[in-house]
């Protein structure tokens, strides 16, 4: 017991803690790894760390990092009223800052520290469960899950920050403090074949049910892996690739649709739904934040005590033109046109209570952030299969997410794909998937979505929808240069 505790002790200062070096390769807990690998449950703490990392990156620049990276540059947002925000939102990702505002949420974005402190626990991971004594584990199934989840954690980081960043260093070795040392970024491509070679040792260790049931979604199985798979390959333009992965998901059998009625459909967002496939857990009785997306965009009495208008603002004309059957059930029971007449409130993360009864209540906000889900996968499915010729069965699938929506099957007018991004638009609004949907749309489909005034396709052609490195990382490594865009601004 007082070896778990350490360990949850020493995650938890990984997360608040500032990164002086690099990458601050050194793991916080290496001076108790000769004492600690030594039971199933240290390497079930050890791997349940990771998650916490995660979550602990995710929820950086006051609680919307994954939200920052994912939503606001995209067209869901015409601005924020909360500096540093609107830069955020607007794409000038470039803004100055002086070097000791290292608290300012743009210096955060711009720096993955947190990422690399997931990928450095996963390297721990993979090098010290197998030098375990097996005898300590339940069985050869447990050992394989544990570090299964690790080759996940691995792969999934990587294929993360390299959606934001392109090409970044890439480390495979859990190293000491002596020996670390600055790292080059491989190109994006490398960063992606070591997510892909790390995926398919995951999908070999997983199974498909959790070692505990009340991890499902929470932790990887290997619908998460396959998730994640359907994912990347659509990210490199791999289109069948990602169809087979994603319909293996699907064929699985594990999950199923919730109903788009107004309870049940915001159950998605409280998490651990019928739809979850992989998400990070701060929605259960014991969890939440007071900072976190909910804070960002609810306003009004109804939703919020103190907000008049939420701090990143939806119009009510891009709600009308993406929502242009007013039947649409998502529209109904996610989005509230009554409080203001210029914005809209989303309250797929309204999930707040309060510390009391005061003015002074803390909101605490419990809502798990929902990385993939059924319906998600079912919709890049359809796109691979559309990339790829298979136009029928693509529409089949477009059509049976429109059905859950109560919406009659799509009409036919204009480019199947086109349709396909349109409604992954409207099916997953302020998921963390919008950004990448419309660069994959631009580079596979030719069909560009940005707002010139944020970025052209000139601008696009030349990266600026790859995320500068801040320039305390380029000071601390000389090996890392500045993504190909922005090394051309003065940050």
């Amino acid at each position: 017991m007082k070896r778990n505790q350490l360990v949850v002790l020493l995650m938890s200062m990984l997360v608040i803690t500032s990164c002086k070096d690099f990458l601050d390769l050194a793991p916080k807990s290496v001076s108790t790894d000769e004492n600690f690998w030594k039971t199933q449950a240290d390497a079930n703490s050890a791997v349940a760390g990771m998650y916490s990392l995660l979550r602990g990156a995710f929820n950086g620049a006051n609680g919307v990092a994954f939200y920052a990276y994912g939503d606001m540059p995209s067209d869901e947002f015409t601005t924020s009223n909360t500096y540093p925000y609107q830069h955020v939102v607007s794409m000038n990702w470039g803004l100055p800052l002086s070097v000791y505002d290292t608290g300012n949420p743009m210096h955060q974005l711009r720096r993955y520290d947190l990422f690399y402190r997931v990928i450095d626990q996963a390297n721990r991971v993979i090098k010290y469960v197998p030098e375990m004594d097996a005898n300590v584990f339940d069985n050869q199934r447990a050992r394989n899950y544990l570090l299964g989840e690790a080759y996940y954690m691995r792969a999934f980081t990587y294929f993360y920050i390299s959606r934001i960043w392109g090409g970044v260093p890439v480390l495979t070795e859990a190293v000491a403090p002596i020996y670390a040392e600055n790292h080059p970024a491989a190109t994006s491509d490398e960063v992606i074949a070591q997510a892909l070679a790390d995926l398919e040792k995951a999908k070999q260790l997983l199974d498909w049910q959790n070692l505990a049931s009340a991890d499902f979604a929470m932790r990887a199985n290997k619908g998460a892996a396959f998730a994640l798979e359907a994912h990347v390959q659509a990210w490199t333009g791999n289109y069948e690739a990602s169809a087979a992965a994603a319909d293996s998901v699907i064929q699985s059998g594990l999950y199923y649709y919730v109903s788009r009625d107004s309870i049940p459909y915001h159950t998605i967002f409280e998490g651990r739904s019928a739809e979850g496939i992989f998400e990070i857990s701060q929605g259960a009785a014991n969890e939440g934040t007071r900072i976190g997306i909910g804070d960002f965009t609810l306003a009004g009495t109804k939703y919020h005590r103190t907000y008049t208008a939420p701090k990143l603002t939806t119009t009510k004309a891009h709600i009308k033109s993406l929502f242009d059957e007013p039947e649409d059930k998502r529209l109904k029971y996610t989005y509230d046109t009554t409080v203001n007449n210029s914005f809209v409130i989303c309250n797929k993360y309204a999930n707040l209570t309060y510390s009391d009864e005061t003015n002074n209540a803390v909101g605490i906000y419990k809502n798990n952030i929902i990385i993939f889900r059924f319906s998600d996968i079912k919709l890049l499915r359809a796109e691979g299969l559309a990339m790829t010729g298979a136009a029928a069965t693509a529409r089949t699938i477009l059509d049976e997410i429109r059905a859950q929506a109560g919406l009659q099957p799509w009409d036919g007018e204009g480019d199947l794909t086109a349709a396909i991004f349109r409604e992954r638009a409207r099916e997953l609004f302020l998921e963390g998937h919008r950004y990448y949907d419309m660069v994959r749309q631009y580079k596979y489909s030719g069909d560009y979505a940005f707002n010139n005034t944020r970025m052209s396709e000139e601008l696009f052609n030349r990266g600026k929808y790859i995320w500068p490195f801040d320039p305390s990382l380029l000071n601390l490594n000389p090996l890392l240069r500045q993504t190909a865009y922005w090394s051309t601004v003065n940050l």
